[in-house]
């Protein structure tokens, strides 16, 4: 095929993932294109809550801007039996220094800032736009779209959900397993007297329902997003198709992506109104609707992240249950991550190697990160008489304990994630020492340190980074620091020079993702780590 266009990355998805992506290959001058087979952006809310850890990925690629202004800060979970409380939860801050606190906030407005940042760097998703073809060769990606043309890239990253067209195209494969029956799914303003300074969650018989407050727009102060197991509306279904006259042409509530969904919109408000005095135990009036859909469970993993010159990020890799907000803050650590590897190799910057410790790193992660949901989910859901004793008789109990609701806000957080064990990591020595210091350790999450530019302006590490790397160096090693450029020149692999004002006697490399590369008594010993790492791909 002829290709009618021509860039360095094709991104196929406009999602978080995706567009976070390109923000951060734009960053350090890649281009990049990015198209999406929907027609427009998404205006349903869908994900909605971010956590501390996106907050500081999207902070870092200067996508924050004032997504903290417009979120909830729903920072109490609650959980009743009927009316009565039986379990609270404090989720919020862990006690670090981040860029945002926990957000209660719509994946519409979270895309919509990365939108508005990938404009700043030059680049605006075409809507409307599927692959529906793709080979590869030794020097890149031609891609078939449906609109007629074609688009050569030198690599293409499938970020396209869960059905993602790229992962199939490439033959990758996706096993999973279906972690549920039924759930329903709605934002809907609602006249209740339920508190909006926190999340609520109700166990009964016949399925867990939550409830969230949503902002919204109109500032009414009545929206909530809305979650029901409901396995009893499967017979709705059954009822609709057996009498297709009576529900022809009634409206089809659609899911995230605008596919239909089997049940219709009013049967889906039904069921909630059904569903909200039975489960919470108050009177509850529906206004009206934003948006209304409903989905099953299951649990998906990619056998690989690569093949060839074609990646994939998101959901496309890795499809989670809803609970904890860890899809799309694991996508967004997935594009963190890749972003900077892939601008290296692209630019010739680094050996094509690099990119295998993107899997290498991320896909663990997903792993560990799946495991979890998918237990929350087994809870939530459990029918039996011995799995709801345990539920709420035990783990209820259980959750209430001060150190165990600590747990819960890091291990959510993703504030824990570490390369530590990954090519780019520590090795073993260095990892016993970390673990029996309770010390930093190479592949850690560097925090927000302050230090200081060259002029001994103040500053903190994740202002100084936005794709780049960052050389801190204690202050009577600051005039030999070996490399290092100062802030505001060409995005390279040449990391920005800083003085570490904590008091550390040490240098260290940090990542454009704020993870420790490199650490050492010499700062110009981070001149042959890094040529090392740029020539092979790997460190060790």
């Amino acid at each position: 095929m002829a290709a009618d266009d021509v860039t360095d990355v094709l991104v196929v998805g406009a999602e978080p993932t995706g567009l976070a992506l390109a923000c951060g290959l734009r960053l350090q001058g890649v281009g990049v294109r990015v198209v999406d087979r929907l027609p427009a952006p998404a205006t349903t809310s869908r994900a909605n809550f971010v956590h501390v850890r996106g907050s500081e990925v999207l902070a870092r690629l200067g996508a924050l801007g004032d997504l903290p202004q417009r979120s909830v800060r729903a920072m109490r979970i609650t959980t009743y039996l009927g009316d009565r409380p039986m379990m609270r939860i404090r989720f919020g801050d862990p006690g670090l220094r981040t860029a945002a606190p926990p957000m209660v906030v719509s994946q519409a407005l979270v895309e919509g800032e990365l939108r508005r940042r990938l404009a700043e760097l030059g680049v605006t998703p075409e809507w409307g736009v599927s692959l529906t073809a793709l080979m590869q060769d030794d020097d890149g990606v031609t891609a078939g779209l449906d609109d007629g043309r074609t688009m050569r890239a030198r690599w293409l990253v499938g970020c396209d959900g869960t059905a993602s067209a790229v992962r199939k195209a490439v033959g990758i494969n996706a096993p999973g397993v279906r972690l549920s029956e039924r759930f329903l799914l709605a934002d809907l303003h609602l006249d209740w007297d339920l508190d909006r300074t926190g999340t609520s969650g109700w166990v009964h018989p016949t399925g867990m329902l939550g409830a969230m407050p949503m902002p919204d727009d109109e500032g009414r102060g009545d929206l909530w997003r809305l979650i029901a197991y409901d396995p009893a509306s499967a017979e709705l279904e059954q009822t609709a198709d057996a009498s297709v006259a009576a529900t022809a042409g009634a409206p089809r509530a659609t899911d995230a992506y605008g596919r239909r969904s089997r049940l219709t919109e009013e049967q889906i408000l039904d069921r909630f109104r059904a569903i909200l005095p039975e489960r919470t135990g108050r009177d509850v009036r529906v206004l009206d609707s934003e948006w209304l859909s409903e989905f099953t469970i299951h649990r998906r993993l990619a056998d690989r992240y690569r093949r060839g010159r074609v990646l994939i990020a998101g959901d496309a890799a890795h499809a989670h249950a809803p609970f904890g907000g860890q899809g799309m803050l694991t996508g967004l650590g997935d594009a963190e991550n890749l972003a900077w590897k892939l601008a290296l190799v692209a630019r010739d910057r680094a050996a094509d190697a690099l990119l295998d410790t993107y899997e290498a790193e991320r896909r663990p992660l997903a792993t560990d990160v799946l495991r979890g949901t998918a237990n929350v989910t087994r809870v939530n859901v459990a029918r039996s008489p011995v799995g709801r004793f345990l539920r709420d008789q035990v783990l209820i109990r259980l959750f209430n304990q001060p150190w165990v609701q600590r747990w819960v806000t890091f291990t959510t957080s993703q504030l824990w994630v570490s390369y530590r064990s990954g090519p780019l990591g520590a090795g073993r020595t260095e990892r016993m020492a970390a673990r029996l210091g309770r010390r930093i350790c190479v592949g850690d999450r560097v925090p927000d340190l302050d230090c200081a530019r060259g002029d001994g302006t103040p500053t903190q590490l994740y202002a100084e980074l936005g794709g780049r790397w960052a050389l801190l160096v204690p202050p009577s090693d600051i005039a030999g620091a070996g490399p290092g450029t100062e802030q505001g020149t060409e995005p390279a692999a040449e990391p920005t020079r800083l003085t570490r004002t904590d008091g550390v006697a040490e240098a260290w490399l940090v990542r454009p993702d704020g993870h420790l590369a490199w650490r050492g008594t010499d700062p110009a010993s981070a001149t042959p780590w890094l040529a090392e790492l740029l020539r092979t791909g790997r460190t060790r």
